[in-house]
């Protein structure tokens, strides 16, 4: 009798599962998912990163398997998820999770890849993304969550995400389940990007360390079809990614696979900017409406953070992950749309500049101890005639813990933006196909949309 290390219960879970075992709620939040991280990929081609991508991947040339979104050209499946995964990521409007990171950019795109190159079903695709994120994001958490990983290890948990991706792809290639090991066995060598990439300008590299994961699923899992091999149990080795597991967390990775579906800790953004940014400009806006507050009514904003997040938004050098431009520019134009949070002449408004002045993010010890992993924050806005008001939110709109999303107010997110980059006949068409993924016969229907 084989033994049943961490490894080959992972691997039988993903090899024994099916489409047909998913509960409802599962497969529309994992068809939510895959609506918006494509959508997030499209934007992101027009982004400098995606562009930059997809000029990268299209002069390598190959054979034409997968479809680079935003893009008519087809490219190798794994280059097609580099090219898709990087997209994904190139702003701050994808998806992320209650384990912090963003598995979609990773997970949806690998399998999209692989699945158009397989032709194979809907179901097929969405049983695979929601596989993928069993994995990918039970790793995340074995590890001690991507703060953890970060701080002591220098390493970004997106990159984890590779594991979760190779077995989603591996159940597309209809991989058994020692085939599915080697796949996992063979992502670890894109498993290990530095945290660096937090400290960048552009978030460019961030972007990449996306792509870069969903290459190295995709590629692991098309290796172990071709008879690839890699060790036999990665993650029960002392060397493999749970090597980094603080004791007793390695349990975690297969605890309550099969029942606690890992796609309901989705969490879904409203706002493009950097995700710990979306509390206080909530928090903020909820006052400046409910009080009727002009800029030139404000004599001060405190934002109150967990020190993480703090030292992640405060004062940084790119807008977009920077609370006190966000915060600013939001409360001047009464929202934060993807237009004000990309333009430099928003920034420049003399009122926005004045607001800014005013503005001041501090950690909170409070909040360090309530929710050291959450993303809540506390909005403070005392008025010149000496009037204070206080709200907090602790998970912003679209998170998980408040109910994620649904089709309107995701529809309500990209009505404005997606029809403009792929027509309005066509963004009715994916909006309604992905409503009814579950009965595509051919995952090309999809792709076959959003060449552009």
């Amino acid at each position: 009798m084989k033994e049943k290390t961490l490894t080959r219960v992972v691997a039988d879970y993903v090899a024994g599962s099916s489409y047909e075992q998913l509960p409802v709620d599962v497969v529309d939040r994992t068809k939510l998912i895959i609506f918006d991280e494509i959508a997030c990929a499209i934007l992101g081609r027009k982004l400098i990163a995606g562009e930059l991508i997809a000029k990268f991947v299209g002069a390598m040339g190959g054979v034409g398997e997968a479809t680079m979104l935003g893009r008519r050209q087809r490219v190798p499946a794994a280059m097609a998820a580099l090219a898709n995964g990087t997209a994904g990521h190139a702003d701050e409007f994808d998806g992320a999770h209650v384990t912090d990171g963003h598995p979609g950019a990773v997970i949806v795109h690998a399998t999209l890849a692989v699945g158009e190159t397989r032709r194979v079903t809907g179901r097929e695709y969405l049983h695979a993304v929601s596989v993928g994120y069993d994995v990918g994001t039970r790793l995340v958490a074995s590890v001690g969550g991507a703060f953890t990983l970060r701080q002591a290890h220098h390493i970004h948990s997106d990159h984890l995400h590779s594991f979760g991706a190779a077995m989603a792809c591996g159940r597309l290639l209809r991989l058994d389940a020692d085939g599915l090991r080697h796949a996992a066995a063979l992502a670890a060598g894109h498993a290990g990007g530095l945290a660096v990439v937090f400290e960048e300008r552009r978030h460019m590299s961030k972007a990449l360390s996306t792509g870069q994961a969903a290459f190295g699923g995709a590629s692991a899992a098309l290796l172990a079809a071709s008879g690839f091999e890699g060790h036999d149990n990665v993650f029960d080795s002392r060397h493999g990614p749970l090597g980094l597991a603080p004791e007793g967390k390695a349990e975690l990775l297969t605890k309550e696979l099969g029942s606690d579906h890992a796609v309901m800790g989705a969490n879904f953004k409203f706002y493009s900017a950097g995700y710990p940014i979306h509390a206080p400009v909530e928090a903020a806006l909820t006052i400046v409406e409910r009080e009727r507050l002009t800029p030139d009514d404000i004599a001060s904003v405190t934002v109150r953070l967990t020190t993480h997040t703090a030292d992640t938004v405060s004062n940084r050098g790119m807008p977009s992950i920077c609370v006190e431009d966000m915060l600013s520019v939001a409360i001047v134009h009464g929202r934060l749309g993807f237009e004000e949070a990309h333009s430099a002449a928003a920034l420049a408004r003399p009122e926005v500049k004045a607001l800014r002045s005013k503005i001041r993010a501090v950690a909170d010890a409070e909040m360090d101890r309530t929710q050291p992993h959450g993303r809540g924050a506390k909005v403070e806005i005392e008025t010149v005639s000496g009037m204070r008001f206080l709200v907090g939110i602790d998970h912003p709109r679209g998170h998980a813990l408040r109910g994620a999303a649904d089709w309107q107010s995701l529809r309500g997110k990209w009505d404005e933006l997606l029809p403009s980059l792929i027509g309005r006949s066509n963004f009715e068409a994916f909006y309604n196909l992905c409503q009814s993924l579950e009965r595509v016969d051919d995952l090309a229907e999809l792709t076959h949309l959003l060449r552009t």
